[in-house]
């Protein structure tokens, strides 16, 4: 069965995205800090028939994420899909007047630089197979900028350039790279908001691997 693995697996989007996935006939390997949590949402998963398992890692500690795909390696094999969207809102958020190196340096710690890390992990094997498919999921922020979240948007921002540059280096070795850019209030009432509804979107990028970006809105007016 192929591999789909999750880095900031949560009850939210992303748990969404690995069902989505699941359905498809994907073994899920779901990545975040909290192991409770993810045996929970792994159990969820089983329930459904999808092969699930968590693997604990902070995307703040290089190393725990280095651990985590070793393991997901041994215990499931090569990893054919990569979705990376972790948040971190203990960081909070910084408007744009405010930025400085002090609040900007942890988002991009986290962010940009827990991202390359994060995604470098499954390029050599993606290379080697000549296959795969790596999606990045940033807030809209990060393609339209909002004042009060500036901080956070030029972490995004940086992670989505780097994104958009893989995608064009990496297409010669047959392996598809496309950036998400969420404008949405997720759950916020807005039916296309939902986490369910915005999930789909995510199997149908593997399936055509096209377009490098998607800007996905449903803001109200």
């Amino acid at each position: 069965m192929p591999v789909f693995a999750i880095i900031g697996a949560g009850p939210g989007l992303g748990i969404e995205i690995a069902r989505a996935f699941g359905a498809k006939g994907f073994t899920v390997a779901l990545i975040a800090r909290n192991a409770v949590k993810l045996d929970t949402l792994a159990t969820q998963l089983k329930d459904e028939g999808i092969e699930a398992a968590g693997f604990p890692a902070d995307i703040a500690q290089p190393d725990t994420i280095t651990r985590a795909f070793a393991e997901i390696k041994e215990r499931f094999g090569r990893i054919d899909v990569l979705e990376f969207s972790p948040a971190d809102r203990g960081l909070g958020m910084t408007s744009v007047l405010d930025v400085d190196p002090a609040t900007l340096g942890p988002q991009l710690d986290f962010y940009l630089h827990g991202g390359i890390h994060a995604i470098k992990q499954v390029i050599p094997d993606m290379i080697e197979a000549g296959s795969g498919t790596i999606l990045v999921t940033n807030g809209g922020g990060a393609i339209d900028p909002v004042p009060f979240l500036a901080d956070i948007n030029i972490a995004a921002a940086g992670l989505r350039n780097w994104t958009l540059n893989l995608h064009k280096e990496l297409s010669q070795h047959g392996i598809y790279v496309a950036h998400v850019g969420i404008s949405a209030w997720i759950g916020g009432g807005n039916p296309d908001a939902e986490a369910s509804v915005i999930a789909a979107v995510y199997p149908k990028l593997y399936e055509t691997r096209t377009e490098p970006e998607l800007h996905y809105v449903a803001l109200d007016e």
